[in-house]
């Protein structure tokens, strides 16, 4: 069974993946959250790692299958910008 998502991605990764849950592209994403395109990029490239799905598709996907419990926790929580 695959970790929960708060045990496996920091808060940081965690918001930005919400957001591309959203249907967010990375332009959309940065400005939600006032980072850098390049910071969002490499939250999403942590995330595909440490999920060992292959995209953002998959990651998604898994998120949705393998972690609706725990993803819905963590939706109730904090959705605050970063701080800058």
């Amino acid at each position: 069974m695959k970790p929960r998502i708060p045990n496996l991605l920091t808060p940081a990764e965690q918001r930005v993946v919400l957001l591309l849950l959203e249907g967010l592209n990375n332009r959309a994403i940065a400005q939600r959250l006032v980072i850098s395109h390049r910071t969002v990029e490499c939250h999403i490239s942590r995330a595909l790692r440490k999920s060992g799905c292959r995209n953002r598709l998959d990651l998604v996907l898994w998120l949705i299958s393998d972690q609706g419990p725990a993803l819905n926790r963590l939706a109730a929580g904090t959705m605050q910008p970063m701080p800058a």
